[in-house]
């Protein structure tokens, strides 16, 4: 495996994520932003933050899996939301947990979340995009 997730003992333990990742690998996989958009264009979970976000882990998925790598590859993750504020987390880890469920695997790498007034399109709440490191 290239990528290693650390939790270092003098930094807070955030349980959705890990801290720092160490990545040995030689090849790269960046995934654009992912928006929660079906296969067919068509918004998946309208109005609702946590069905967005499992999509849009769900549309990562795919585009790691084309390029032969998965969630144990991702060394960084970037999630942008609309409108962000602490009171929209549980939304967050529920959309993060479904994700995982569905996917089989704990999607823990590093991740930034960051506020944005606005995405492609209004119906879209969150974007997610990925940076994955293999042999």
């Amino acid at each position: 495996m290239a990528v290693t997730l650390l939790s270092p003992e003098a930094l807070p333990k955030i349980g959705l994520y890990r801290q720092v990742s160490v990545a040995t690998g030689s090849r790269i996989v960046s995934v654009a932003g992912q928006v929660s958009w079906d296969a067919d264009q068509a918004t998946v979970g309208r109005g609702d933050l946590a069905a967005q976000i499992e999509q849009c882990y769900r549309n990562v998925a795919a585009g790691l899996a084309e390029a032969g790598a998965g969630f144990d590859d991702v060394a960084r993750l970037r999630v942008f939301v609309v409108d962000w504020s602490p009171d929209l987390m549980p939304a967050f880890q529920e959309g993060v947990e479904r994700a995982a469920k569905a996917l089989g695997s704990a999607p823990v790498p590093p991740v930034s979340v960051i506020g944005v007034a606005a995405l492609d399109v209004p119906d879209h709440l969150v974007e997610i995009e990925a940076t994955a490191v293999t042999d």
